[in-house]
């Protein structure tokens, strides 16, 4: 594993998904200080969501023919921007606008991101990909408190103060893209050297589809909470919008410790039980949440509930590229672009029904999400690359028995 090249995608995984988790903080500034309506707000959501997962599989198709790692420094300038001036604008089409374009540079990203992370990652896949998924997930965390913290002081203008991140790692990604080319090159040669005899892999595309269906169950609990927690805890719990926003991060600060803990584990026991295992929790937690009124206690239940909404995230990524193997840009362009934002796209109509009948009852319709995740998971096969490593650990270990005998 190429620890140096994993840390800087995670790093650039970081600040790019800042910016994903700095529009939900600022909702609760745009329908103040903006007079929008939820569903107006929450067609923020769509926009950014709507862009990224339409495009995100087109980069990762291109991803799986050339080389693009200047997409990662570009895709970083392009989130942070979009998002930093939107602040500034007070007509709401060019603000939907500009979050749209922010939207776009975060599908630049993620595919190119996530198939070097694969391409750098050595045996360890799930660990590598998990140490990535976690650095997006520490930037949706820090990205409302950021936010927060900024808005609270200067206003929906201080956004403009959000670009800073953008660039200074934008321009580092940049720099370093000629020595990720030139290390994947090397990479691919020596694999080819050592690797003459390897069958040739099949991508497993009806196992894929069925993953992708799955992993839609957790973006729409994820989008759901992502969009709707800070304005929960402020229009049905009457907290500030300070405590809404740390609501937030300690969801997604949790989640980023679920990830590494997912990645870690899955190499050990296998990707489809950390994944139902991680669903099948959710769903009470879900209950549990809506249930309760009181918001320390509230707050206290988003801990384990973050923990298992994010602990199936890393291991479906890596399955997703485990099962296309000749198409691992493509797969990560469809398991972190748009299986993940697919559910940003349902936005609205939460926004609808918070409009119509409360926030709290959009909320409650995310509880049939999980369970229907545990019926789709049960039913995901292992994949060819898991088969093959334990045939090989069998076939070793009966070496080793004929060896002693």
């Amino acid at each position: 594993m190429n620890k140096k090249f994993i840390r800087l995608f995670a790093a650039g995984h970081l600040v790019t998904d800042i910016y994903q988790g700095a529009l939900p903080a600022m909702l609760p500034f745009l329908v103040s200080e903006k007079n929008l309506s939820y569903a107006a707000a929450a067609f923020l959501i769509f926009a950014a969501n709507a862009s990224s997962s339409i495009i995100q599989p087109l980069f990762g198709i291109y991803a799986d023919k050339i080389s693009l790692p200047w997409a990662l420094g570009t895709g970083v300038l392009l989130g942070g921007i979009g998002i930093g001036i939107s602040g500034v604008l007070e007509n709401y089409n060019m603000i939907f606008a500009l979050v749209a374009l922010s939207g776009i540079g975060i599908a630049l990203y993620h595919p190119e991101g996530a198939r070097l992370t694969n391409k750098f990652s050595g045996k360890n896949k799930t660990t590598a990909v998990s140490q990535f998924a976690a650095g997006g997930n520490i930037g949706f965390a820090v990205g409302p408190i950021i936010t927060t913290v900024i808005l609270s002081i200067w206003g929906l203008k201080g956004t403009l103060i959000l670009c800073i991140p953008a660039i200074i790692m934008g321009l580092i990604l940049l720099y370093e893209s000629k020595y990720f080319s030139n290390n994947e090159d090397n990479l691919v040669n020596e694999g080819n050297s050592i690797r003459r005899e390897e069958v040739v892999k099949v991508d497993e595309w009806g196992a894929f589809s069925r993953l992708t269906l799955t992993l839609l169950c957790r973006s729409t609990v994820f989008f759901g909470l992502n969009t709707f927690l800070a304005l929960y805890f402020v229009h049905v719990l009457n907290q500030s919008e300070v405590h809404g926003s740390i609501a937030l991060s300690t969801l997604i600060v949790v989640g980023a410790v679920g990830t590494l803990f997912s990645g870690k584990l899955s190499d050990k026991v296998g990707n489809k039980k950390i994944i139902i295992i991680g669903y099948s929790c959710l769903a009470p937690l879900l209950i549990a949440f809506l249930s309760i009124k009181n918001p320390m206690i509230v707050t206290i239940i988003l801990i384990p509930l973050g923990f298992f909404l994010y602990m199936p995230y890393s291991p479906m990524i890596a399955l997703g590229q485990k099962y296309l193997p000749n198409h691992v840009g493509l797969a990560s362009g469809v398991t972190m672009g748009l299986g993940v934002t697919m559910g940003g796209v349902v936005s609205p109509i939460l926004g609808w029904i918070s409009d119509n009948y409360g926030i709290h009852t959009a909320l409650c319709t995310l509880i049939i999400m999980p369970i229907l995740a545990v019926l789709l998971a049960r039913k995901l096969p292992v994949s060819n690359e898991d088969i093959k490593s334990k045939n090989i650990a069998c076939k070793f270990t009966n070496k080793n028995l004929d060896l002693q005998k």
